[in-house]
């Protein structure tokens, strides 16, 4: 079984996602990444990604992570930020602990993509 499948597939991606959002959008370290910008987009797009990530149906149809994130000057503390922000969303989706490391070990790779500033 796919951790798609474990979390509770498109219901859990989508209930995290809109819980993401509303983190981020309160994290004055990571809300620039975000203002200005077409969130029904930026969440379609992420629900679309995780989805497809953690092996569900979706078809992640977005642009390329490096060339997305080339000129945002992400750094390793937003990266982590980020990922605190999806990983806490998941749990508060009703996802265990045990499957939330399986999430972050399939995240984790994107470091290099996304991390362009020091």
């Amino acid at each position: 079984m796919s951790i798609y499948q474990n979390i509770g597939g498109a219901k859990a991606v989508k209930a995290a996602v809109d819980e993401f959002y509303v983190r981020v959008l309160a994290d004055p370290d990571l809300v620039v990444f975000f203002e200005g910008r077409d969130l029904a987009s930026l969440k379609a797009n992420q629900r679309e990604f995780i989805g497809a990530a953690l092996g569900g149906p979706e078809i992640y149809q977005g642009g390329d992570m490096a060339q997305v994130h080339a000129t945002l000057g992400v750094t390793d503390a937003h990266f982590d930020g980020v990922v605190g922000h999806l990983l806490a969303a998941f749990a508060s989706a009703g996802v265990p602990a045990e499957a939330a490391g399986e999430i972050a070990a399939v995240l984790s790779p994107l470091r290099s993509d996304i991390v362009t500033a020091s």
